[in-house]
């Protein structure tokens, strides 16, 4: 059982702007992983900070939590326009996730945001709403355990799918439904099939493509991931998630790309590439558990999930 007291000292890490942004990243995913009233408030907090990449998985972890005590804070953020875009945009997509039908109006009215990636967040959300009160609650739980902006389409063929990802005249949540049927499909072939995303026109697919190899962790995506992290001229949450998955994928080529963007002008390119060589030593090291929090307050191992930054609850 986890006192109030714990959860309070994983919470103070996360909200202290002195402590490294790995450290912060843990305490974040150890209280996704607690959950509760607590957990929420503490990472409710966080969204003062002055980090993009910090606040876009503050609202990524609350959508996973599926805890509609959160709705209000995501609710403020959506509707912060002095919010980055791409922190807008993950806590537009976290409203869908919590899947409560009191935010559907809302979600609605941001559909037509001046901002294209919250616009089109805002659009898939609500038909993830809809698709959820058509259909009587959540799909079926396939291999992996994250909450997705849309369920996996039915199809099963790898080739089929691949051709409704990259028809870029279907509607965006069609071609999120044949991205998520591809992960789960897994293998080589799904896999370049989706790398071919990261060329496709909207940067809120591209970089949920990012996100989707990052889950998947097939080498074979690594030069396409690797080439659109360099690519300066990328949107950047398009770069950070190529960034993060290079991290979970952790092969050598993965290594060298993340290292020669350490130091890119772009910060949220910067940090995340400094949070996916965090991940990439978890991967590549003895640790069972990425969320460490409480190992970390007790000084002791601590049995337990091992998610990826943004990418699967377990993994």
């Amino acid at each position: 059982m986890v006192t109030e007291q714990e959860v309070d000292a994983i919470g103070q890490t996360l909200v202290d702007p002195k402590q490294p942004l790995q450290a912060r990243f843990r305490a974040l995913f150890t209280l996704r992983g607690l959950g509760g009233p607590g957990a929420i408030a503490w990472i409710s907090q966080a969204f003062s900070d002055d980090s993009a990449l910090l606040k876009h998985e503050l609202a990524y972890c609350l959508g996973q939590m599926q805890d509609a005590r959160a709705i209000p804070v995501l609710v403020d953020v959506l509707q912060d326009t002095h919010q980055e875009p791409m922190v807008r945009h993950e806590a537009g997509e976290a409203l869908g996730a919590i899947g409560d039908p009191e935010v559907l109006e809302l979600l609605k009215q941001y559909s037509s945001d001046p901002v294209i990636e919250v616009a089109e967040t805002c659009q898939l959300a609500v038909r993830r709403l809809e698709w959820l009160q058509q259909h009587g609650g959540e799909p079926t739980a396939g291999p992996y355990l994250s909450v997705d902006p849309a369920p996996p389409a039915e199809e099963r063929d790898v080739g089929r799918l691949r051709e409704a990802l990259l028809d870029e005249s279907r509607p965006l949540f069609e071609r999120y439904r044949a991205m998520f049927a591809l992960r789960n499909a897994g293998g080589e072939e799904a896999a370049l099939a989706l790398a071919e995303g990261l060329h496709c026109g909207s940067a809120l697919f591209r970089h949920e493509v990012g996100y989707v190899l990052g889950q998947l962790q097939h080498e074979a995506a690594v030069p396409q991931l690797a080439a659109a992290l360099a690519r300066c001229a990328e949107n950047p949450m398009v770069r950070h998630e190529c960034a993060e998955a290079l991290g979970a994928i952790a092969r050598p080529a993965c290594l060298a790309a993340l290292q020669a963007h350490v130091d890119d002008p772009e910060r949220v390119v910067r940090e995340s590439c400094e949070v996916a060589l965090d991940m990439y030593e978890h991967e590549t090291g003895r640790a069972f558990q990425y969320a460490d929090g409480l190992e970390q307050l007790h000084g002791g191992p601590l049995l337990g999930p091992r998610p990826h930054l943004g990418l699967t609850e377990d993994s």
